[in-house]
Formats: structure tokens, sequence, C-alpha cells
């Protein structure tokens, strides 16, 4: 079996060897891959791993010998499903790899707003604590996150993971679901409608796919209605959110401050209006990039692969 990977370098910059995968056929690595290139690369592939890379329809219907999209990554929405359909293609993702590194993320987004470590540690190394008349000081209001309301939009592996966490630190969890889930252990915790969540909420944590129906779903309308001092967290998907709606919250002190690791567009427009909005924290989309967890994926990749050679195809997104 011919194999592409057509984006590898941000799964593997050098310390999460393909060679497990190179086992089971003959493996072709690009470190990345431009769109006028996808066709020439591919053009002999039995199996495609992208991560990044679009696969449309036309691009789809270009490669007559591709059977297998291994997807790098969970989501998979840089896939035209309908036409690897059409063209008998299978589509694997790679599910669960991630929970543990994005919710320590989160957590780590979250307690850059309760106790501003950077900006005291600046301070301090700037001089400012040897000028002091007292033993401390605090440049801005420091917080607990003990008895505050965490919201969690999307309840699934990431989203419960980080409910975990934030009730770790004694906080109360709302969670929004479309669908029925199971309710944790712990307490104090309650499901409720996505309206209730973003009122009562202090801090939003959203953990949902990217759908034709919740795109920008994030708005005016909706950050209206979150307290004064509420937090938005993001490190699901970009599109989630209308940039230039948060960009205005902010600037008009509409809600406390934003946290994203994720952007509409990526790598981040130099002209993107979050870039200059007030409190707000933006990581270049690392939640998920955790050695661990690049291990974890690679692993499941390979055994994607394995499983798909056997003709029982596994964590399957797409039949044909």
């Amino acid at each position: 079996m011919n194999m592409v990977i057509l984006d590898g370098y941000t799964v593997n910059p050098g310390d999460n060897p393909w060679s497990e995968l190179a086992k089971l056929g003959d493996l072709t690595v690009f470190d990345r891959t431009i769109a006028s290139k996808i066709i020439e690369r591919c053009i002999d592939a039995d199996i495609i791993f992208t991560n990044k890379v679009l696969f449309p329809k036309e691009i789809i219907q270009s490669l007559p010998k591709l059977k297998f999209i291994s997807v790098l990554a969970t989501g998979y929405n840089t896939i035209d499903l309908d036409a690897a359909a059409e063209q008998g293609i299978i589509v694997s993702n790679v599910p669960g790899y991630s929970p543990p590194s994005v919710a320590q993320h989160v957590i780590a987004l979250l307690l850059h707003f309760s106790n501003n470590i950077s900006l005291h540690d600046s301070a301090v190394k700037n001089g400012e604590w040897s000028t002091q008349k007292d033993f401390c000081f605090w440049k801005a209001p420091l917080f607990e996150l003990q008895g505050k309301k965490m919201g969690i939009v999307g309840f699934g592996g990431i989203g419960s993971k980080v409910a975990a966490l934030a009730n770790a630190f004694g906080m109360e969890i709302l969670a929004y679901a479309p669908r029925p889930k199971t309710p944790p252990s712990y307490s104090p915790f309650k499901f409720v409608e996505l309206d209730e969540l973003f009122v009562e909420s202090d801090v939003i944590s959203l953990h949902c796919p990217l759908t034709a129906d919740n795109e920008h779903f994030v708005n005016s309308a909706i950050l209206s209605t979150m307290k004064k001092n509420a937090i938005l967290i993001n490190t699901a998907r970009g599109q989630l959110i209308n940039e230039q709606d948060l960009a205005e919250s902010l600037h008009n002190g509409t809600i406390g401050g934003a946290a994203l690791d994720v952007v509409e567009v990526e790598p981040i427009l130099p002209n993107n209006p979050l870039l200059k909005a007030p409190n707000t924290v933006i990581t270049p989309h690392i939640a998920w990039a955790t050695l661990e967890a690049r291990n974890r994926l690679t692993k499941t990749t390979v055994e994607n692969v394995a499983a798909f050679l056997k003709g029982a195809p596994i964590n399957v997104v797409c039949k044909k």
C-alpha cells in the first residue's frame, strides 16, 4: 500500500516517530502540503493521512486510487464525507486521544485570569517588588475558583474532563449537552439549557464540534447575556465565535475576558480583531499538542490503518 502523510510536522516535529506506521506500507511523509500540491503528492496513494489539509469534493474525485483517509485528529470537518462515500473511500479519525491535554490547557487558561502569574513574575523581575513598602503587592485582582460557576458547552470526553477538574477546585458545574447524558457522581452539577448556562456561569468553556447549526453561535446577542466579569474559554473550534462581536464585547466591558486556543483562520491573521482586544489571551492551537497526546494519536492511527488493511476498519466516520 502506498501511504502519504500530507502535514506530518505538527504531529511529529521530530519527537514522535512514524516508524510503526512505516511497517504497514510504503510511507512518504511531507511536513506540509499546500493545496496546489495535494493531487500531485496523492495521485498514487492508497492511503492518505491529513490533519488540517482540506479534502473537498474536487480533490477527492481526482484521486481514483484512494481507498482510505486517516484523519490525524478527532475533528474531521476537513473532509467532504459525502464525496468520500460516493468514491467508496473509508474515513477514520482518532477519538479520545486529547482530553487530558486539552482539559489541562483549559485550566491553565483559567488560572491565567485568577492568579495572573506572568504579570506578577514580570513585575518582580522588573524591580517593582524591591521598591514596595509592604511585603507583598498585586497588580490585578486575584480571585478563588471555589464557589464560582463553570459552564461547559458540550459534555463529551473533553468537556467532562474539564468539568471534573473544575469541580476539584470547588466550582459548581453547569453543563449543556444537545443529547441526554448521564450526570457525573460529583456535585454540585446540573445540566441546563444553553441560555441559562450563559447567564449563570462565571466561566464558560466551549467543547462542542463545529456544525452548520452552531457556527458563530457565540455572537453579540448571547455575549450580552453573560455576567460582566465572566470569562469565555475556547479550545474547540474558532468558527464557533463571531470574532468581531467578541472583540467589541471585550472593548465595551460586556464580559470580563476571553482565553482562546483556536481562531477562525489559522495561523491567525495579523488583522484579527482579537489581537487588540483587552483582557484576552491567545495561544496558538496547542491544547492538544503535548507529547503524550501526540503519542496516543500516532498509536491509534497505526491501529486504524492495521484494522483497515485487515478489512475491519475502526473509528470510522465515513464508510463506502
